[in-house]
């Protein structure tokens, strides 16, 4: 239940999430658009150094990823003073991530940089951005654990908001530094950072507003220094193993582009194309994901765990149903929506195959991402981490790489690959949530210790 007294919904927790992370994904584009217009270099530069933030953004995930399920699960447990003191907890260790890493990004991004590869005439550009954002890369762990917190605590409007308002903060900056109007100096790169952590400072302040007003109870209770090792240890027990799956996850997919790469610019411009198109069907599963993992912490926690395992299948079914009619409905209007961005035969072509194919696909994914959050919502990380690492490599890799390059299927052999691989996750989840052996998993004790509370 929130401050207010209102009780959390899943779909109260869902929207806001789901335009959040529309939005960012809106502004990321927008982003690239502007800085397109100031220099094609300058675009390729900051999506290099963008690559190599993005692993930066992944370790700043294993706190965040833990702070949520860790809070939840206490608050439904009524104990509301030890949650604070995890937030707490969780800010200061992302906050020491976050300056450890900004000092080895300092200290060698250049040198990542020339392993990388990278041209020599976008090295100085790449290396001025990564080191303005990247030096300041604590500012994002900050700024992701506060709103990780709050929407711990089911603010996840307030949360939306602030990223409202930060990305307009940031276009807004990347209009003056990029274009120089009323006489103000075109910075071009320097300018766009500067843009980024400027928003990411204001919008810091702004959510430690929020979690001031809004959360009751105080963040420092008598002891806390004592008991930071039990809560370390436990935001790093869901934290690690979600990193990790994402680590693994994100270096598989890394190869399996490679695979595309070699049935030619077509394909990889299709799959680019279709994905930008699925990406909304995504954003929803994973927005319903989240929200589901908030609301079964509480219930966990509060040793409902009936009511968190019908939560769950219900949960898995909108997901189905939405997800199913939705990848109906793009894979119909496909060649008007791939029109959109090309007139290329050969790429309209497989951009509708590949939408086709999204109908079977995008079920089994919407199970697959909704049962791994409900697992780690209930303190079950390090099964699923490794039945979901298991099945990227030692399926959808060795299968996309015989369908699409041995078979020469290409693209849509990487697909199909895809959608098995999706598909087995998906039992492997759904098996894994029907034993119900994550109810001995609770991260707050055992249920009999636990004060129930409404939520």
């Amino acid at each position: 239940m929130l401050k207010d007294g209102k009780k959390l919904t899943l779909a109260a927790l869902t929207w806001p999430i789901f335009v959040e992370m529309l939005l960012s994904m809106l502004m990321g584009n927008a982003d690239t658009l502007m800085l397109s217009h100031y220099s094609d270099g300058a675009v390729a530069a900051v999506g290099v150094a963008n690559q190599v933030l993005f692993l930066v953004n992944l370790m700043f995930g294993v706190v965040a990823a833990g702070t949520s399920v860790v809070i939840s699960q206490y608050l439904g447990a009524g104990r509301n003073q030890e949650a604070g003191a995890i937030g707490l907890t969780a800010i200061a260790l992302n906050l020491a991530f976050g300056l450890l890493l900004a000092v080895l990004l300092l200290a060698s991004g250049a040198q990542v940089f020339r392993l990388m590869g990278i041209p020599a005439e976008l090295m100085d550009s790449a290396w001025t951005y990564l080191k303005l954002v990247g030096g300041f890369c604590f500012l994002e762990a900050v700024r992701l654990t506060l709103a990780t917190i709050l929407r711990s605590y089911g603010y996840t409007s307030s949360t939306m908001y602030v990223a409202v308002g930060m990305n307009l903060l940031h276009l807004l900056g990347n209009y003056l530094f990029l274009y120089g109007p009323f006489g103000l100096p075109v910075l071009g790169i320097e300018g766009i950072a500067l843009s980024t952590n400027v928003s990411r400072l204001i919008g810091i302040g702004i959510l430690l507003l929020l979690l001031y007003r809004k959360v009751k109870h105080r963040f420092v209770p008598e002891g806390w220094w004592s008991a930071q090792k039990t809560y370390v240890k436990q935001l790093l027990r869901i934290g690690v193993p979600t990193a990790g799956e994402s680590f693994f996850t994100t270096l598989a997919q890394m190869a399996i582009t490679s695979f595309i790469a070699i049935a030619g610019a077509d394909a990889l411009t299709a799959k680019i194309y279709a994905q930008s198109i699925g990406m909304f069907n995504m954003l929803f599963t994973v927005s319903l994901a989240i929200g589901t993992e908030i609301l079964l912490g509480r219930m966990v926690g509060a040793g409902r765990f009936d009511e968190a395992y019908a939560r769950g299948m219900r949960s898995v079914r909108i997901a189905v149903i939405v997800t199913v009619g939705a990848a109906t409905v793009m894979a119909v209007g496909s060649r008007p929506l791939l029109g959109l961005f090309t007139d290329n035969a050969s790429i309209l072509s497989l951009g509708v195959q590949v939408l086709l194919l999204g109908i079977l696909l995008e079920p089994g994914r919407a199970v697959n991402l909704v049962l791994i959050n409900a697992l780690r919502a209930a303190g079950d990380a390090k099964v699923p981490m490794y039945l979901g690492v298991g099945s990227m490599w030692l399926i959808c890799l060795p299968l996309a790489y015989m369908l699409g390059v041995y078979g020469k299927l290409g693209l849509l052999g990487v697909v199909i690959a895809f959608v098995v691989d999706e598909w087995v996750r998906g039992a492997l989840f759904y098996w894994r949530w029907r034993t119900r052996a994550w109810e001995r998993m609770s991260i707050v004790g055992a249920a009999e210790e636990r004060k129930a509370v409404p939520f």
